[in-house]
C-alpha cells in the first residue's frame, strides 16, 4: 500500500506541475518551486543548464522570455484545445455538447475559466488538471481502503487518456516542443508527452494486476 501511495503522490505532483505550466504564464513562485526541488529540476535538463538563468534575474526572464514564449505557444500561434484537433471544422467547442465538458460535469469537476488563460475546458492544461483531480480522488480512496473506488478511478483515468489526451495532445506537444523558444517550455513539452504515454502503460498494468478481480 505504501508503494502505491508514493506512486500516486508522484503522479499527483507531475500532473500538477504539467497543468500549471500550461494553464497560465509562469510566475516567480512557480519557477522557485521547480528550482528549489532537485528532483523536479532534473525533469527540465535544458532549463537547468540554460546560461540565461545566470545572466538575467527571474523577473527579467519572465517578462522577456517566458511570457513571450507562453503567448506564442498558447495564445497566438498554436491552439491548445482538443476540439480544434478532433472536430472537422477545427472550431473550439466551449459548449455543453463538448464530450470533455460533459464528463467534467458528470464527475462534478468545475473549470474556473476566468482564473486561467483558457476559453474552453478542453484546454490541455485543464485536461491535465482533471487527471490531477482523479489521482487525488484515488489517493483518498486508497487511504480509505476502497478497492472498488480505486479501480473505478483507474478505469476513468485510462478512458480519459485513451479517448482524449492521447488522442490529440501528442500532436500539440510535438509542435509545442518544436516551436518553443525557451528550454522551460521545450522541456515541459517533452516531459508531458513522455509522462502521458508512460502513465497510460502504468494504469493499464495496474488494472491488470490490482483490479482484475474487482467487478
Amino acid at each position: 500500500m505504501e508503494e502505491m501511495k508514493q506512486e500516486l503522490k508522484n503522479r499527483i505532483a507531475l500532473y500538477a506541475l504539467m497543468s500549471r505550466l500550461m494553464i497560465t504564464e509562469a510566475d516567480e513562485a512557480f519557477l522557485n518551486e521547480i528550482e528549489q526541488d532537485e528532483q523536479m529540476l532534473a525533469l527540465f535538463p535544458n532549463y537547468k543548464t540554460w546560461s540565461k538563468r545566470k545572466d538575467f534575474n527571474t523577473k527579467e526572464l519572465i517578462e522577456q522570455q517566458y511570457n513571450v514564449d507562453y503567448a506564442n505557444l498558447f495564445l497566438m500561434h498554436m491552439v491548445p484545445y482538443e476540439s480544434f484537433y478532433v472536430r472537422d471544422d477545427q472550431m473550439i467547442d466551449s459548449g455543453g455538447g463538448n464530450p470533455v465538458i460533459e464528463l467534467y460535469d458528470a464527475l462534478d469537476f468545475k473549470v474556473e475559466l476566468e482564473k486561467a488563460r483558457v476559453v474552453s475546458g478542453d484546454h490541455i492544461g485543464v485536461e491535465l488538471e482533471f487527471m490531477y483531480m482523479l489521482c487525488n480522488a484515488q489517493l483518498k480512496a486508497l487511504e480509505a481502503e476502497d478497492q472498488e473506488g480505486i479501480c473505478e478511478l483507474y478505469q476513468i483515468q485510462k478512458g480519459f487518456l485513451k479517448d482524449h489526451l492521447l488522442e490529440w495532445a501528442s500532436m500539440f506537444l510535438i509542435n509545442m516542443k518544436r516551436e518553443s523558444r525557451t528550454p522551460l517550455y521545450h522541456d515541459g513539452a517533452e516531459l508531458t508527452l513522455e509522462f502521458l504515454l508512460s502513465d497510460y502503460e502504468y494504469i493499464t498494468e495496474a488494472l491488470s494486476n490490482s483490479c482484475k478481480d474487482v467487478a
